[in-house]
């Protein structure tokens, strides 16, 4: 599982990546620290690199004070060996710095309970699916960023929760699946997860069992408010926004997905309805993925 330790108004969100090489290494120094170049503006101290030089892959992520998360018996991210994960990096973007910048440490990072393969308890091995989206926002209005990929590996997915984040503007994020009917010809489409963003920004549970096929589509959209007098960008700033749903998923076996993420160009570049996967978005739908229950 995976213990916080952060507050919301110190951290605004922290994220464990995998990599098979990290961005930047020390010589004998396992918890080297470095810029990784996503915040905005400024000189830094540190040495810049990327999060990994290679072999990315988003294991777990936490805002808005969210509370620890269990794993469901028998299932496990694999780290080590021929996993592809050599390195974990935790990532920090802050809220705020004022409480330590005089020399104080902050301790902000999450903890994580491991257990040896070699006992067996793990049987099912756990991966994450991001969906995001580039993107604006234009001024004073409502504005909707959707993206959707069609899985194209041949392993079934056992979706278990669902994580949506995005920054102030946020409305609502849902998650869902797109499935052909080969008879009908029509998509049919459910449900995967659906939440406000400004609620703690853990991972919530499925509410019924699923699977994700190949063939499938998963989609997203994100609905957002500018109350702002000027355009938003999509960015990692606390300035700007974001548009992120998370799919945590077990297999049975080993493998999972080679391909870890699906990101569009979002608004006002795409859209679910100018995409051929798509094209007929339901008015059900419609209403739904940006109706809070």
């Amino acid at each position: 599982g995976f213990l916080p330790n952060a507050t919301a108004h110190i951290a605004h969100h922290i994220l464990i990546y995998g990599c098979s090489v990290p961005g930047y290494h020390q010589r004998d120094t396992p918890n080297a620290v470095w810029d990784c170049g996503e915040m905005a503006g400024g000189k830094s101290g540190y040495h810049r690199a990327p999060v990994c030089a290679d072999g990315s892959q988003i294991i777990y992520a936490w805002a808005l004070d969210a509370p620890p998360l269990e794993l469901p018996k028998g299932v496990g991210f694999t780290v080590g060996g021929d996993s592809g994960v050599n390195f974990l990096v935790l990532q920090v973007h802050y809220a705020d710095i004022s409480s330590f910048v005089n020399g104080q440490t902050d301790y902000s990072g999450i903890t994580l309970q491991m257990v040896d393969r070699s006992f067996g308890l793990v049987k099912r091995r756990a991966g994450v699916y991001l969906l995001g989206t580039g993107g604006m926002l234009p001024s004073r209005k409502e504005t909707h960023l959707e993206t959707a990929c069609k899985i194209k590996e041949d392993i079934t997915l056992f979706p278990f929760a669902f994580r949506a984040h995005t920054h102030k503007l946020g409305l609502a994020v849902s998650g869902w699946k797109v499935v052909r009917d080969s008879l009908s010809k029509k998509n049919q489409w459910t449900l995967i997860g659906k939440r406000n963003p400004q609620l703690p920004q853990m991972f919530y549970s499925l509410n019924e069992p699923m699977k994700i096929k190949k063939g499938d589509v998963l989609a997203a959209r994100c609905t957002m408010f500018n109350y702002r007098d000027h355009t938003t960008f999509i960015g990692n700033t606390n300035n700007d926004e974001m548009c992120n749903f998370y799919i945590m998923y077990y297999v049975d076996g080993d493998r999972i997905l080679d391909e870890k993420y699906c990101f569009s160009a979002g608004y006002p570049t795409y859209d679910w309805v100018s995409d051929p996967r798509i094209i007929n978005v339901p008015n059900w739908v419609d209403k739904a993925a940006s109706k809070l229950d």
